[in-house]
């Protein structure tokens, strides 16, 4: 488990790189303190940048899997645009990857592959996502199946061969969506 207790406030999360898909400002990733948040301490996607199409990652670099089921813990704070928080899987660069993301102006879990920078949404569910309250969110991937987990409760579960090879995980967000992150799971399968 990945946890973000023991980094310090207002700095970057170790093992993490950043980057961004579509167009806008980069993410600002930090440490925030958050009474709610696992050890009082979340990471934070925080920049307010209200292009559309931006979609910031924070890509966890120890890991390298196909076969992976990760799981984190989410809280949407904010956002005109989007109040969004996923997990992004087989990433081979900020163009090319598996995403879920949960929307809490929306009030749904989607899947999408997003090859060559273009996002193509495979399937969707209608769930309450409520602002400010955390969540957990989880994508386990076994060969072409994806199964989507949200609090708990399996949602569907998808077929797609797009992007067969290993990638990294990473976290995910759009827009001016502001979300922590904490509890961050991931178990690599191959």
């Amino acid at each position: 488990m990945i946890s973000f207790h023991a980094t310090a406030v207002g700095a970057a999360p170790q093992n993490f790189d950043f980057a961004r898909t579509g167009s806008g400002a980069a993410g600002q990733w930090t440490i925030v303190a958050d009474a709610s948040g696992e050890g009082g301490h979340a990471l934070e996607q925080r920049n307010t940048d209200k292009t559309d199409y931006r979609f910031p990652l924070a890509i966890y670099q120890p890991i390298r899997a196909g076969n992976v089921d990760a799981t984190v813990r989410f809280k949407a704070v904010a956002g005109a645009v989007d109040r969004a928080a996923g997990i992004a899987v087989r990433l081979q660069d900020a163009d090319n990857y598996y995403v879920v993301r949960a929307n809490a102006l929306e009030d749904n879990v989607r899947f999408y592959h997003v090859v060559k920078g273009r996002r193509t949404e495979l399937k969707s569910a209608n769930v309450k996502v409520a602002a400010n309250v955390w969540h957990t969110l989880a994508l386990e991937v076994q060969d072409d199946r994806f199964t989507i987990v949200f609090d708990g409760k399996p949602l569907y579960s998808v077929t797609d061969t797009t992007i067969p090879q290993a990638g990294k995980v990473a976290l995910w967000t759009k827009s001016d969506s502001v979300t922590r992150f904490d509890r961050f799971e991931i178990t690599a399968k191959d």
